[in-house]
């Protein structure tokens, strides 16, 4: 069957400098797939970009940067929504589906700093900002005479709280850092062997109607099936957790060709108490790796660990 070529589309996105950069990426993507399209760009204010004064781990989680969006789209006024894929929660709501996941940007832990050129390098007492359970509880555990404090806000905002000298250092996704041409506010990069990536980190997600089969057939084309499969089995892992931003919680998948290796993190935010696995397997058997992944976290007391960050997200 023939596919005909879209009209018109229209993307949904926050307003963010970065979260527009994606969307532009993407609707210069379907342009080049599609030249007698005309693609426009609806930026939004989300409920994630409003609440700037308390960790999102408190305030509803990752769903606060999607939910605006999703409404646009049921309503009509936007086709699909772009996101990072580490913001969408790992259970969408009825009528909304994944349509394509982008090739990764690098999925690595910044460094950021004015001052130092590593986390070794910081003095004891130093404040490190991080809007990440994941993050805090990473650093905690090698660096327990830092003070890590929360650190909201979109790109820009951070960057300028840092300038500002409200922190020595702060944590950010480098992805986003080279997606905007700023790599050269990165100190260090961290490697997953000391900072494992959050689920889906560095990868841009499209997101559609799941009765529209038409979008689907016309986005296929910029799925990376790699990163797909990366990120997909990552998510398993994260949902099978509960995938709130109340746990601190890492997955992170290589492929290579058709190899996965695949691995985890649970731990408590201080850093005390981390449970970590890894398995190597068939990339196309993301879903059973995810499985036994599960299985390792939970023989280490997972479970336990998970009960400890519940108890700390309501204090």
């Amino acid at each position: 069957m023939t596919v005909v070529s879209p009209k018109k589309l229209v993307i949904a996105s926050r307003e963010s400098r970065l979260a527009m950069w994606q969307a532009e990426n993407v609707r210069d993507r379907l342009m080049g797939l599609y030249p007698d399209c005309v693609v426009e760009i609806l930026g939004m204010t989300t409920r994630g970009d409003q609440i700037l004064d308390r960790a999102l781990s408190k305030v509803g989680g990752k769903g606060l940067f999607v939910k605006e969006l999703e409404v646009a789209m049921a309503d009509g006024a936007a086709d699909l929504a772009v996101h990072s894929l580490k913001d969408v929660p790992m259970d969408l709501p009825d009528g909304f589906a994944l349509a394509a996941v982008l090739e990764r940007e690098d999925p690595r832990d910044a460094f950021v700093s004015n001052l130092y050129s590593s986390l070794d390098n910081l003095p004891e007492g130093s404040i490190v900002g991080t809007s990440s359970l994941r993050r805090q509880a990473l650093i905690s555990a090698r660096f327990p005479h830092l003070i890590i404090k929360p650190l909201r806000g979109n790109l820009d905002t951070r960057l300028r709280k840092l300038d500002d000298g409200d922190y020595a250092a702060i944590i950010l996704a480098a992805a986003g850092l080279k997606r905007l041409g700023l790599s050269q506010r990165i100190a260090a990069y961290l490697e997953p062997e000391e900072s494992l990536p959050a689920a889906g980190q560095g990868a841009m997600a499209i997101e559609i109607p799941d009765n529209r089969p038409e979008l689907a057939a016309w986005l296929a084309p910029l799925n990376h099936v790699p990163t797909a499969q990366a990120v997909h089995a990552e998510r398993a892992i994260s949902k099978a957790f509960g995938g709130s931003c109340q746990i601190p919680l890492a997955a992170y998948a290589i492929i290579n060709g058709v190899d996965m290796h695949l691995r985890a993190m649970v731990a408590t935010p201080d850093g005390l108490r981390v449970a970590k696995a890894e398995v190597y397997g068939a990339a196309m058997d993301g879903a059973g790796l995810a499985q036994k992944i599960t299985a390792a976290l939970e023989a280490q007391n997972a479970e336990d660990i998970l009960a400890v960050c519940k108890i700390q997200a309501q204090d």
